[in-house]
């Protein structure tokens, strides 16, 4: 929402029914739609340029990085040897980027389903178009489960999901169900490991609960983490489901080892230090909050999904 306060605009955004975020903006860069969502890309005077989908900061000039790194590679590191990698959702490049980070991964597939977003990124957002150049990446325009449904069976090391936000009315939700991370189970080998960002951890940690239980459901082992960004004013979310190690079976040493190993360069915040304290500080804040989960299934969001494919005119 886009308010005025004497001669300054201000972008006002709920992140609860009774909390929100107030920030100003020094310009309009883009506005527009694509055929699935509103996208705006603003100058800031706290974050740099920003990304709005539907009215919700996605990421910002000023620390994309720290969300990104956190989400890509705890994950990597933690798989003893991944070569295959697919991403969903990730429009705006940067988890691509933290990928061919990787000189030993061999294939890197992204799959989003909007288009037009990507385009849009390519060509207004300063950190949006290094991802998109590495030969490795494969960009497949489609739904992510649709497509991951088709793949063979044990093919991927690791999936990671950077889609939109896990609520009722996302486009998203069928990304979050027991149902998709059983699929996802299957396209992964036996190391396999996915990873996903989930929500801010203090502020909706019933709905962090609640991706970690569903994920549990299907993979034998998970593990949250969480990192105070900035431009997203939280302490946001990501777990982690595997057939085998898990980000936080790996101590602080042995992160510096591998991520020298395996040639990673131009890390900005991760190292094995940083790794040892999200994890700490996660333990330390779930030891107070600690709601009760539930797990997400396709039934629950059925009557959503639909009503919201027949209006994109998705198919069933």
């Amino acid at each position: 929402m886009l308010i005025r306060i004497s001669s300054t605009k201000f972008v006002l955004e709920w992140i609860t029914e009774s909390l929100a975020s107030l920030y100003g903006i020094e310009e309009l860069i883009y506005s527009g739609r694509t055929k699935y969502q509103r996208v705006d890309i603003l100058r800031t005077r706290d974050f740099g340029v920003v990304l709005l989908l539907d009215g919700l900061l996605q990421s910002s000039e000023e620390d994309e990085f720290i969300y990104h790194e956190i989400l890509v590679h705890p994950a990597m590191v933690a798989h003893p040897k991944p070569r295959r990698v697919l991403i969903i959702g990730g429009g705006e490049g940067a988890t691509a980027r933290e990928v061919e980070r990787y000189r030993d991964v061999e294939e890197i597939e992204m799959v989003d389903l909007d288009g037009e977003l990507i385009e849009i990124v390519k060509k207004y957002l300063p950190w949006g178009r290094e991802g998109f150049e590495d030969p490795r990446l494969r960009l497949v325009i489609a739904e992510g489960r649709g497509y991951l449904s088709k793949q063979p069976d044990g093919y991927y090391d690791v999936i990671i999901m950077d889609a939109t936000d896990p609520s009722e009315e996302s486009l998203a939700i069928q990304l979050y169900t027991r149902e998709f991370y059983e699929l996802a189970f299957r396209k992964l080998n036996d190391q396999g490991i996915i990873v996903t960002h989930a929500a801010p951890l203090l502020i909706k940690d019933a709905i962090v609960a609640s991706v970690q239980k569903t994920i549990a459901s299907v993979f034998p082992r998970t593990c949250i983490y969480a990192s105070y960004v900035k431009s997203l004013e939280a302490m946001w979310s990501f777990v982690a489901g595997s057939k085998g190690v898990l980000p936080s079976d790996l101590r602080g040493h042995e992160v510096d080892r591998r991520i020298e190993e395996r040639g990673v360069r131009g890390l900005r915040f991760y190292s094995g230090e940083v790794h040892d304290a999200i994890l700490m500080l996660t333990k330390h804040y779930r030891r107070n909050f600690k709601p009760e989960g539930r797990i997400y299934s396709d039934e629950m969001f059925s009557k959503a999904r639909d009503e919201r494919d027949k209006t994109l005119n998705l198919p069933p």
